[in-house]
């Protein structure tokens, strides 16, 4: 392989991968309407010489996606990204997970087999998980070094967002991704920092604050009457302050911070809204709101069902 080859045109390129069945086609298509030239299941081994010949026509955008059905040659991926990377190739990694129950559960409903489960297993449930395991333990290194997004409680519009807004961040820079979460419907998987803030005052017993959410002026009041909500801010953005240089220079991209509290709808997303734009001037941020994009997401398909 010339080096030289890589030198000549400016190419953004995303690597999708993730576990089987966390959504990566969903991903792959939302990148597509974002204009890349889209490619799915490329063995490892052709990816350089791809890549190349890419920008050999003179592609700007191109998203690849790999999985575990390339586990002989996935360990070659590092080091191909790090040689594209020091090529002038804008390489941005995406890993798609989702807790193993989920998976489990998809699994079941679309009949599908896992590409590593043994067909002649006695107990096919227990050899998904098995095979589950394994994936997780194969796909580590590449989990380790990419952005990972959690699709568990996500639906496919969510899923589609998230990709597109991930991808407009400049890849060169660390992205902070703040994202509020109800703990009663699980912790993000995708998370690096996780910080409870139940035990803030809440609006949800408040009549005429329960059906607004953190984003909602009335809301946004209530809790800035009250100290600990404003202690609870500052102890977190001096936590993630204090240690953003350290993450630059442990060459993190992304860096996610996830705020929880029962429901997801008032103190976490409230945070998340104001750690987002207290971190906006100096860093790149992104938002999310799992279960008010949810509701967001569900209203939306509802909407189009009966027009």
């Amino acid at each position: 392989m010339n080096t030289a080859d890589f030198a000549s045109t400016m190419l953004d390129m995303v690597l999708i991968t993730g576990m089987s069945g966390s959504g990566k086609s969903v991903a792959l298509h939302a990148l597509e309407d974002a204009g890349y030239y889209c490619v799915d299941n490329l063995p490892p081994e052709l990816l350089l010489s791809f890549v190349a010949l890419e920008k050999q026509h003179g592609a700007s955008k191109v998203a690849i996606a790999m999985d575990v059905r390339s586990a002989v040659s996935l360990p070659l991926v590092p080091q191909q990204l790090r040689q594209m990377r020091e090529q002038g190739v804008a390489v941005q990694s995406v890993f798609l997970d989702a807790s193993t129950d989920t998976l489990v559960r998809r699994f079941s409903e679309t009949r599908r087999m896992h590409p590593l489960s043994r067909r002649d297993a006695s107990d096919q449930q227990r050899a998904l998980v098995d095979a589950i395991n394994e994936e997780r333990e194969l796909l580590g290194e590449l989990r380790e070094h990419a952005h990972v997004i959690d699709t568990s409680m996500i639906r496919s519009s969510q899923l589609q967002g998230y990709v597109k807004a991930l991808i407009s961040s400049p890849a060169a820079q660390l992205t902070l991704v703040f994202q509020s979460f109800a703990f009663k419907r699980g912790v993000p998987v995708d998370a690096d920092y996780v910080f409870d803030v139940r035990m803030l005052p809440n609006p949800h017993y408040e009549a005429g604050l329960r059906h607004l959410t953190g984003k909602d002026s009335e809301v946004v009041a209530y809790l800035q009457a009250h100290a600990e909500v404003d202690d609870m801010f500052k102890h977190i953005q001096q936590f993630i302050g204090h240690w953003l240089q350290a993450l630059v220079r442990d060459h993190r991209s992304y860096v996610t911070v996830a705020i929880g509290c029962t429901g997801g709808q008032h103190r976490s997303v409230y945070l998340v809204e104001r750690l987002a734009k207290a971190f906006s001037t100096n860093w790149v941020t992104l938002k999310r709101h799992r279960e008010l994009d949810a509701a967001s997401s569900s209203a939306a398909s509802l909407t189009q069902s009966k027009s």
